[in-house]
């Protein structure tokens, strides 16, 4: 399945409206592979981000935060405002071939988890 631009367009327009529907900004969630344990929160700025073509790119990064558990980070989510996780299933590592481009991917515990930037782009 193939959409063309215009429509990958409006769906991650969608998708961006979700995350800033409810009153509180929503949060992007860094956890372990699987999201078995969240090591880190941030708050997103409201608006989340910009949609250009098929990407969303959150706003406001590189952001850190420094209070969670040890571990590797490997997966992320966003959740809205309201806690209902809206985009799950995102990638996040060391570099710009993750969703989620960290600094380190391994955080001791209330280590700060730098975050250099944070994009969602639209499947085929």
């Amino acid at each position: 399945m193939r959409y063309d631009l215009p429509t990958k367009t409006a769906r991650m327009t969608a998708v961006r409206d979700m995350i800033d529907a409810a009153a509180a900004p929503g949060r992007l969630q860094i956890g372990t592979a699987g999201m078995a344990t969240v090591l880190r929160e941030l708050v997103l700025n409201d608006p989340c981000g910009t949609v250009s073509g098929d990407t969303l790119t959150l706003a406001g990064f590189p952001k850190s935060d420094a209070t969670g558990p040890a571990g590797v980070a490997a997966a992320a989510r966003i959740v809205d405002g309201d806690g209902v996780v809206r985009v799950d299933e995102l990638t996040a590592g060391v570099g710009p071939t993750f969703d989620i481009n960290l600094v380190s991917a391994t955080a001791a515990v209330d280590q700060a988890l730098d975050i250099n930037g944070a994009a969602i782009r639209h499947a085929a």
